[in-house]
């Protein structure tokens, strides 16, 4: 007897745990179990899964919490991949399209909206669709600004250098008297930024003042708050005055306007879709092979087309 109880051990205890297993979970378990026996007996050892097969597991890992223990036909994480690939088609079935969508609008009514954003200057969608209204049309803002033509967005800065200058020992009437000439015919635009030198005292933001333009001081050690003045300053350096040496303010300022007349006219801009300050027209091919200008001094060049000559 005593030799043969350790055999007889998982038996009694399977017994055991099958009378203190609720109802619920011995059908549960009896389905699993005679679920994949009936796959292993008509299909083989390694049974090929339907939909409904999968269905069923699905179903049977959301309602028993012991499915795990009795799986034996593919991975528990298989069975959730199931469940979620379950979960997408029922989504994808509630909202599927149930009947033709948005009306389509009219080849009148999208013409008038062309006519109405081309011939007002600055009308958008909210306004056009207003005027739609008064007009006995029905049509939603969002609709409208799906038809209305996109304008071309404003063009800013064409980061054109207005006025520059060289001296030995810049003072604050010097630097006040740059901006009166830079301001010469018309004012750039409303505002001045500038950091907190010394050089822009009392004096300088006096005559500034009587420009009308309005100061903006950045903080300190934040070159980044006027961003376009430093880059500025980073292309001059960079291209034009690292690689020279200048003798006296006359040398220097031949080589800062040669550079100026070449970052106007020459030198592409990424943030001007690389094109210049001044516009530079496209060459195409047939007007002949390429050639290269030199320009600041052979530092940089401008490359163009030979125009052919009748023969």
């Amino acid at each position: 007897m005593i030799r043969q109880m350790p055999f007889k051990l998982p038996l009694i205890l399977s017994v055991v745990a099958a009378v203190f297993k609720d109802r619920a979970d011995l059908v549960a378990e009896n389905t699993a179990l005679r679920h994949q026996l009936s796959c292993f007996i008509h299909r083989g050892p390694r049974p090929r899964l339907r939909p409904v097969d999968r269905v069923f597991w699905v179903l049977l890992s959301r309602f028993w919490h012991s499915w795990r223990e009795t799986l034996a036909l593919v991975k528990p994480a298989t069975v959730l991949a199931w469940h979620r690939q379950g979960f997408k088609l029922f989504w994808r079935w509630k909202s599927r399209r149930r009947g033709p969508g948005r009306p389509r609008i009219s080849a009148e009514v999208r013409k008038l909206i062309a006519e109405m954003a081309e011939m007002n200057v600055g009308w958008g969608a909210p306004r056009i669709h207003g005027e739609l209204l008064k007009l006995g049309i029905a049509i939603s803002e969002i609709t409208v600004s799906r038809y209305t033509p996109k304008r071309p967005p404003p063009t800013g800065s064409r980061r054109r250098v207005l006025h520059f200058n060289v001296t030995r020992h810049p003072t604050a009437r010097w630097t006040a008297q740059q901006v009166v000439e830079a301001c010469a015919f018309d004012l750039p635009g409303r505002f001045l930024i500038r950091d907190n030198d010394k050089i822009y005292g009392a004096y300088f933001q006096d005559r500034v003042d009587g420009l009308g333009l309005e100061q903006i001081r950045t903080a300190f050690r934040s070159p980044w708050q006027n961003g376009f003045a430093e880059r500025w300053i980073g292309s001059l350096r960079r291209d034009c005055l690292d690689h020279v040496v200048a003798i006296n303010e006359r040398q220097l300022r031949h080589g800062v306007q040669s550079y100026v007349d070449y970052y106007h006219k020459d030198r592409t801009h990424l943030g001007l879709d690389k094109d210049t300050p001044q516009e530079r027209s496209v060459e195409p091919r047939e007007m002949g092979e390429v050639f290269a200008i030199p320009r600041v001094g052979g530092l940089h060049h401008r490359y163009s087309r030979k125009l052919r000559t009748a023969a």
